[in-house]
């Protein structure tokens, strides 16, 4: 499929599929990339990004109080939103911490969208803006 389809989401759930798929993927894998590479290029500590590389996968945990509950804490902390926000606030206060939490978060959040994990619906964690993953992708 080329990237101008027109045809570009499923019926279900909104998510899309073929060209702008892809690019969406691809958005995650740069931003991962960039990141990664920003965060070298800062000097940050390594043993700082391995530890708080997978810190945004602890919201799984909500959902053991229900989909809507898992998507809406994992959709928090999967989402540009708070990360964006953190890096702003380490840049205007010349923090290092800050500004190294924002770049790690941000490139969790890459990789996640470079394989396909989107935001969530509230229909249960298989359900993504990217396209079903794991079980609900199979029974598709």
């Amino acid at each position: 499929m080329a990237m101008t389809d027109t045809n570009t989401a499923t019926v279900e759930t909104g998510a899309p599929t073929g060209g702008v798929r892809t690019l969406l993927r691809l958005e995650g894998l740069v931003l991962f990339l960039g990141m990664t590479v920003l965060y070298a290029q800062w000097e940050g500590s390594w043993l700082v990004y391995v530890l708080l590389f997978l810190v945004p996968d602890l919201s799984f945990a909500a959902y053991l109080a229900g989909p809507r509950v898992g998507a809406i804490v994992y959709n928090a902390a999967h989402s540009y939103l708070a990360p964006v926000a953190l890096m702003t606030l380490g840049f205007a206060a010349a923090a290092p911490l800050v500004l190294s939490i924002a770049m790690i978060w941000l490139a969790h959040i890459g990789i996640d969208r470079a394989l396909g994990y989107g935001l969530k619906y509230s229909k249960g964690f298989g359900f993504t803006h990217l396209g079903r993953i794991g079980k609900a992708r199979e029974l598709a």
